[in-house]
This record gives structure tokens, C-alpha cells and sequence, in this order.
């Protein structure tokens, strides 16, 4: 017999003598795929809502990649941020260096990294710096003083570097000014002449009247020659009205064409109560001004040099004539009647011109210094005249001396 055929045989007897389809199972193939199947099942991750191990272990991987990522990122963006700081700090100037760039890489900083350190007061938004500005000045306190402190019925204080008005008694009501016209006098002509060694002769025409009106007198000569800087201190040191006459013909043909520009500067200085009809302050009704108009006159006539060297003076000697070879003395009626120019306080009066006529009565416009701070005071209508006690000096005294700077 073929041993094939034998072999099919013995098969077919233990199958039952017929094949099983290939698709089914026998008993013990079926039996161990069911006990494979339960044991897949028990032993299952997903049975318990677990993922496999290999999937489980693959998310993680994913995780780590991604968190690596994510920290190399914010270090470039580190990098980046810090370099750029770098870069403004250099280029910056080192006025800049100090405000809006340092400013500006503070705020731009994030939290935690801090490029540089800063003060509070440094720390503001990009651009919103305030505008620099100059510093403003310093505010003096203004010291008031009793207007019961002086003699005359007018007067005013004011501090020249701020106008500050310190004492004011009757300032604005009108007043006869007296020779302290002379300011404006002796400010026109200065003005109008600008070469001071200009000469002008006086005529007995121009001296006479005045003799003879008992105006107060430089001591001139009539015929006599002299320049124009000699008839400014006769003017102001001796407060002499033959110097006034001559200046004025010279400039203005006349007196009374004179006038007419003392009258223009009066309201060029806006001199609001101010009005002049005379060169030297010979009285006339409607000759008038007030303390508060003299002493924004003499300030203003402070400001010229020239004035201000004749004004303080206490004396000069005139370029010498054939009346006077040796040149004619001329001081201030001011200085010869104080005692002292420095008072206790280290007050220093510097300059200050006289008037008095019997409506008038005594008067003073002067200029002290104090502390390096300057001031001016008028005083109008004080009791007495040239030979009695001078209270519009004592008046200068009294109020200077209370400045306590």
C-alpha cells in the first residue's frame, strides 16, 4: 500500500472517518483559544481605562520634547531681549544714558529679570519723561515796615531786584517834587547828548533869572565854557539850576522846549501822576508827581551807566575855565549834610538827590544797598527846610537801617 494513502487513512479514522471543514475548530482547539481569550482579557490594560505601556511610555516622550521646546524657546527670547539692552546702553549719550533709554529697558523688562538696577524714582513708561525746566527762582520774603516809622507825610520803599514794595505811605497821592525833577533832567539830557565832553558855554541870560527866583546854583559863571559830563554833576551833586538851563537851550532851544521831552519820557516810563513844567523844580502848582512815579523813574534812570556814576557821587571837580582855574568843586547836598553813608545793619546809602522848596518842604530820593540786594526810597513833605533839623535824611536812616536783608 502507498504509505501516503496509509497516512490519509489513519487520519481519516481519527477524524471519524471524514474531514472537518477548514474553518472550524475541534473541541480542544476551541477549548484553548476560549482559555487564550479569557486570559487576554483579564490581563488587559484597557480593561481598567489604562492605556498600553508602549503608548503610555510614547506620550511622555511627546511631553518632555515639548516642555524642552518650550524652554529653548524663552531662552532665545532671553537672549534676544538682553542683547538688545545691551545695544541701547552702549549707543545711548551719557546724558540719555540716565533717563528715558534706562527707563525704557526697565519697563520692558519682564518679571523676575531685571537688566539693571534703578532707583523708584527712575522707574516710568518709555517717552513720559517731564520736559526738563529751568529752576524757578527763589522767593525772597518781603519785609513790610511801618510807614509810622518816618517823618515825612509820603514815602515808598521798593526793592529793586523784584519791584517788592516794602513800605508805602501816601505813595500815590501827588506831591511837589521839588529838586528831585532834576532825575529827569539830568536822564534826558544824558540821552540827547551822548558825547559828554561836548563844551557849552552859559549866558548871563540863562544865569540872571535864576539869581533872582532864588534857585539853588552850581556857581557857574555867565561867559564861562565847560562840558557837557561838568553841567550833569552841577545838576545832581549841588542840584544847580544855571547847569539845568544850559543843558536845556543846548537840546531844546528853550526851557520850556525842554520840558516838553521831560513831559514824552514821563509817559514813556508810564509815570501815570507825573507832570512837569519846570527844568529844576522851581515851584509851579501844576508841577506834580508822586513817590510812586520817582521811584519808577529813578530806577529806570539806574539803568543808564552814566547817570548812575554821577548820581552816586559824592563830590567832582570841574575841568578847569578861566573862572575857575583849578576847576569848581561841586558836592553832594546829600553827602554834606549826612553824618555817615554805613549804618549799623551794613546798610550803605550809595546816591540820593535833595529837594526842598517852602511847598514842598524836605525831600529825598536815594539808592541803598544791603546784603547786595539794591533799594530805593523817596520820602516827600517831611517838616523843616535847609536850616533845621534834615529829616528826610533822618527818615533814610530810620527806614534803611530796619532792613534786615
Amino acid at each position: 500500500m502507498n504509505p501516503d494513502n496509509l497516512e490519509s487513512e489513519e487520519s481519516k479514522e481519527k477524524t471519524g472517518g471524514s474531514q472537518a471543514p477548514q474553518n472550524e475548530k475541534g473541541p480542544v482547539q476551541a477549548e484553548a483559544v476560549q482559555k487564550k481569550d479569557e486570559l487576554s482579557q483579564k490581563f488587559s490594560p484597557e480593561k481598567d481605562g489604562k492605556k498600553p505601556v508602549k503608548a503610555s511610555r510614547k506620550g511622555l516622550i511627546i511631553k518632555c520634547v515639548a516642555v524642552v521646546i518650550v524652554l529653548a524657546g524663552l531662552l532665545v527670547v532671553l537672549a534676544i531681549q538682553l542683547l538688545n539692552t545691551g545695544k541701547r546702553n552702549e549707543d545711548a549719550s551719557p546724558a540719555a544714558s540716565g533717563s528715558s533709554l534706562e527707563q525704557e529697558s526697565v519697563s520692558n523688562s519682564k518679571p523676575g529679570l531685571q537688566a539693571e538696577t534703578v532707583t523708584p524714582e527712575e522707574i516710568q513708561p518709555a517717552g513720559t519723561a517731564e520736559p526738563t525746566e529751568a529752576p524757578a527762582p527763589s522767593v525772597v520774603e518781603v519785609q513790610k515796615l511801618s510807614p509810622d516809622t518816618v517823618y515825612s507825610s509820603h514815602a515808598i520803599l521798593v526793592r529793586l531786584r523784584d519791584h517788592a514794595v516794602m513800605l508805602d505811605k501816601g505813595a500815590a497821592d501827588r506831591i511837589y517834587p521839588a529838586s528831585m525833577t532834576k532825575i529827569m533832567t539830568a536822564l534826558v539830557a544824558i540821552e540827547n547828548l551822548p558825547d559828554l565832553e561836548e563844551q557849552i558855554t552859559l549866558t548871563a541870560e540863562q544865569i540872571n533869572p535864576l539869581y533872582e527866583e532864588g534857585a539853588s546854583m552850581a556857581g557857574f559863571s555867565a561867559g564861562e565854557t565847560v562840558t557837557v559830563r561838568d553841567l550833569l554833576y552841577g545838576v545832581m551833586l549841588p542840584s544847580g539850576a544855571d547847569a539845568c538851563v544850559a543843558l536845556a537851550d543846548r537840546i531844546a532851544g528853550s526851557e520850556a522846549g525842554f520840558v516838553e521831552l521831560m513831559n514824552q519820557k514821563a509817559q514813556e516810563l508810564a509815570l501815570s501822576d507825573t507832570h512837569f513844567v519846570t527844568d529844576s523844580g522851581l515851584h509851579d502848582d501844576n508841577h506834580y508827581s508822586t513817590c510812586a512815579d520817582l521811584a519808577r523813574l529813578l530806577e529806570n534812570a539806574l539803568l543808564n551807566e552814566t547817570f548812575r556814576t554821577v548820581f552816586t557821587a559824592h563830590d567832582y571837580t570841574c575841568t578847569p575855565t578861566e573862572y575857575h582855574p583849578e576847576g569848581l568843586y561841586l558836592a553832594s547836598t546829600m553827602f554834606q549834610k549826612m553824618d555817615t553813608d554805613t549804618l549799623s545793619n551794613g546798610a550803605v546809602i550809595e546816591g540820593g538827590k535833595t529837594g526842598y522848596t517852602d511847598e514842598a518842604q524836605l525831600c529825598l530820593a536815594s539808592l541803598a544797598v544791603i546784603q547786595g540786594e539794591e533799594y530805593i526810597l523817596v520820602t516827600a513833605h517831611a517838616e523843616g527846610n535847609h536850616h533845621t533839623e534834615q529829616f528826610n535824611i533822618l527818615d533814610a536812616y530810620s527806614v534803611y537801617g530796619q532792613i534786615t536783608g
